[in-house]
């Protein structure tokens, strides 16, 4: 999902396309908050099964960076972990930045750097989940600095 849009896309493996995401045949948007990053996933993740994805799903991860059209691939740096409560399911979502420091429009690349040059950042990315569902459907639960991020990537490529 590009960064600044309000439709909530997701990828079709089968068909390997991006596709609106829908819920009783309408198309869903995020009221409020357009996506302050990309909201994308890790290609070579796979996470187990669960009731909301019951073929799995690729490891979340939000790109802070320029908006980049659907599909593209950028090498990135992990500075973060999001703990969500996704309607009593747990997600989490890595918190990256750019591996090109060119591409980057912060110049951070730990969790301390993030916010101790822009301690906003978490409230902001905090609303704009808590807005991508239904009302009270999605819970910040916690954060967690790279090290909890990495540690993440593994796990979802094993």
């Amino acid at each position: 999902m590009p960064a600044g849009t309000n439709r909530l896309v997701r990828y079709n493996a089968a068909q390997n396309t991006f596709q609106p995401e829908q819920r009783a045949g309408v198309d869903r948007m995020v009221s409020f908050l357009p996506t302050p990053a990309n909201l994308g996933f890790v290609p070579a993740t796979h996470l187990p099964a669960s009731p909301r994805h019951p073929e799995g799903q690729r490891q979340p991860a939000l790109v802070l960076a320029e908006s980049q059209p659907a599909g593209t691939v950028l090498e990135v740096i992990p500075i973060g972990l999001l703990l969500l409560d996704r309607a009593g399911e747990m997600e989490s979502v890595l918190v990256t930045v750019p591996a090109r420091p060119s591409q980057r429009i912060l110049p951070v690349t730990t969790w301390h750097e993030l916010l101790s040059q822009y301690p906003t950042a978490r409230e902001v990315l905090r609303l704009w989940f808590q807005r991508s569902g239904e009302p009270g459907e999605v819970r910040v639960v916690g954060w967690r600095d790279e090290r909890a991020a990495e540690k993440q990537i593994r796990q979802a490529t094993r």
